[in-house]
């Protein structure tokens, strides 16, 4: 299978070494300008790899869900579902729903695809991957899972997962992405999170109440599927 699978030791990252202002490296004020350039080079890296993609919808979820979750199969199926509807599938490449629904997506013979970053606890791509590109700078990546969406699935996950989820949606309020469609799977687990945004985030006026709509909530995967379908341009239903 295609793509990079390096290994990642470091107990320190990039990311951190960038954002990180408490006492560094005497040098910070002459190495951070030139950390641009390698900032630079992984733009320019993603943008050439994944510019012939394609309509492609980015699936996320938990990296600790096990193969023997009924979530990962459910990440499986979505993903050959998505493959069917002419998708590729987008994931962070690692392992638990990542790697279920780059399964899903490789066993289908769609393209299946590996946003890896750079962590000190987390090794590599995952074996399903077809097309891989590890990312030092975690902004980088996530400028390329939404690039290259037309749409995010989500399964339950964590905190990096909640992040995916509501970039997108701030995105989508504030109208830099448009008909960028958000179905989070799995109703009883994101219950207690619409229920919060719309009797205290609505109620306190934080947010519209029109904005909810910007969220889908199904158990039903063929539902999720045709959701991303109809936000296609062109798409007659």
């Amino acid at each position: 299978m295609a793509g990079t699978t390096a290994k990642h030791q470091s107990s320190s990252t990039d990311d951190q070494e960038l954002l990180d202002s408490r006492g560094g490296e005497p040098g910070w004020i002459h190495t951070d300008p030139w950390r641009v350039l390698r900032i630079q080079s992984e733009f320019v890296n993603g943008f050439g790899a994944l510019a012939d993609l394609g309509p492609a919808i980015s699936v996320f979820g938990s990296a600790r869900t096990s193969s023997d979750d009924p979530f990962f199969k459910l990440g499986e199926e979505v993903a050959a579902k998505l493959v069917n509807a002419g998708f590729a599938v987008i994931t962070g490449g690692g392992p638990g729903i990542m790697e279920a629904a780059n399964k899903g997506a490789y066993e289908a013979g769609g393209r299946s695809v590996g946003l890896d970053v750079e962590l000190p606890y987390e090794s590599g791509l995952n074996d399903f991957v077809n097309l891989g590109i590890s990312f030092r700078y975690f902004f980088v990546r996530k400028t390329m899972f939404v690039k290259y969406s037309q749409g995010f699935i989500v399964l339950p996950g964590g905190y990096g997962t909640l992040d995916e989820v509501f970039e997108a949606l701030t995105l989508a309020q504030t109208g830099k992405v448009t008909a960028f469609p958000v179905v989070l799977i799995g109703v009883d687990y994101w219950a207690g999170l619409i229920d919060w945004l719309r009797a205290r985030v609505v109620k306190h006026g934080n947010i519209a109440v029109e904005d909810l709509d910007l969220i889908a909530s199904t158990d039903d995967i063929d539902l999720a599927v045709k959701i991303m379908s109809d936000a296609q341009p062109g798409c007659a239903s």
